[in-house]
């Protein structure tokens, strides 16, 4: 299993945590029934943190009218909303959840110049919650595709995510497929879509990033 380099000064922590509390029980308790349970309880929560950051070996899909999936997760909402942050339009809205059980690595869903990278400071609350996408801490990328279309693509922080990592600069080339960021812990992937495009999915099914087809752009 290759692990995710954001992973690897948690994973140390973690790792450091389970040999501190191994050895503490077993000078305090020997080796009795309190110093196995508390080792093994924290040696389940350490390979836990460890599957958590883990990048999974897949083939990319690409294609060039086709919006990828930008997370593994569930589709939690496909909508008209209004975009009044950056976009200031109607648009539709396609978010994936992911939770813990997840790889959390984002993939950027299209192809195209990254007008705007912006970073929103917010709250942190459930990201399953409709209103995590506008009160949320939160980070914003603008992609424009060759024929001038703009796609809105935002990580969302939720209860337990502290952090949000962005490799998206602005001025720079995206890659349909490759990595987009990495966002530890719970939380969500908004896609924000001209009116009129095509969904392949729907509410509750299961897509994975980098893979699953998501729709088609017109």
């Amino acid at each position: 299993m290759t692990l995710h380099k954001e992973g690897y000064a948690t994973i140390a922590i973690a790792i450091i945590i389970f040999l501190v509390v191994a050895s503490l029980s077993y000078l305090l308790f020997g080796l009795t029934w309190p110093t196995v349970a508390l080792s093994t309880i924290v040696g389940i929560v350490t390979i836990l943190v460890v599957s958590f950051f883990r990048t999974p070996n897949r083939k990319i899909t690409k294609h060039a009218d086709a919006i990828i999936a930008p997370a593994d997760g569930t589709v939690v909402a496909i909508e008209e909303v209004d975009e009044p942050e950056i976009l200031n339009t109607r648009c539709l809205q396609v978010s994936i959840f992911m939770s813990v059980f997840n790889v959390h690595i984002n993939w950027f869903p299209i192809s195209g110049t990254i007008l705007k990278s912006l970073h929103h400071d917010g709250n942190f609350k459930a990201a399953w919650l409709p209103k995590s996408s506008t009160q949320n801490e939160r980070s914003s990328i603008l992609i424009k595709r060759e024929n001038g279309q703009l796609i809105l693509v935002r990580q969302v922080a939720g209860a337990l995510a502290r952090r949000i990592v962005t490799y998206a600069n602005e001025g720079e080339k995206a890659e349909q497929s490759s990595q987009l960021g990495f966002i530890k812990f719970g939380s969500r992937v908004d896609l924000y879509l001209p009116l009129g495009t095509q969904i392949d999915v729907s509410l509750k099914d299961k897509v994975v990033g980098s893979q699953t087809i998501i729709g088609w752009l017109k």
